[in-house]
């Protein structure tokens, strides 16, 4: 079962470093990170999300919450969240695929960043799953590159994640 962690941290050096650190002692993989500063410049908020298929989450998080420079931690509820993903995704598009490829983008609501004669870079946000979709379409031109930025995440609402 996937869980998406927002934990709001303390902007500081080497925060990162010891909360992935406990994740990997506990066996943990981490399928996406992201972290960034926040409305306030003194904290920052780590997006996690993890596969607890294997283990139970609940101590993780206990420990995690024992950290110093941890503020609060929440594991999100999928139904009551908002998560969003960004991909760059570049293709082969020679003239044949390029309308192909454009009748895709338009349908994603995706973005063309860069264009050369023989390749295009695509810009999608989403959900992971839409990412994934869109990925399989473009894999018969040729992918030639992608990276994710990995999920972020609030719940949704007026209270505070």
């Amino acid at each position: 079962m996937k869980h998406t962690l927002s934990v709001l941290v303390e902007n500081k050096p080497g925060v990162l470093s010891r909360v992935s650190g406990l994740f990997t002692r506990r066996g943990f993989n981490i399928d996406s990170l992201a972290v960034s500063p926040t409305e306030r410049e003194e904290y920052s908020r780590m997006t996690i999300t993890v596969d607890a298929s294997r283990s139970p989450i609940e101590q993780v998080t206990k420990q995690l919450d024992k950290l110093v420079n941890v503020i609060k931690i929440r594991d999100l509820d999928p139904g009551n969240m908002v998560a969003r993903e960004l991909a760059l995704v570049k293709v082969k598009a020679d003239g044949k695929s390029r309308s192909e490829i454009i009748q895709l983008v338009e349908i994603f609501g995706a973005e063309i960043s860069d264009v050369t004669a023989d390749a295009m870079t695509v810009q999608i946000t989403g959900s992971a799953e839409q990412l994934v979709d869109f990925e399989e379409l473009m894999r018969p031109f040729g992918l030639i590159e992608l990276v994710k930025t990995g999920v972020v995440a609030l719940g949704r609402g007026s209270t505070t994640t």
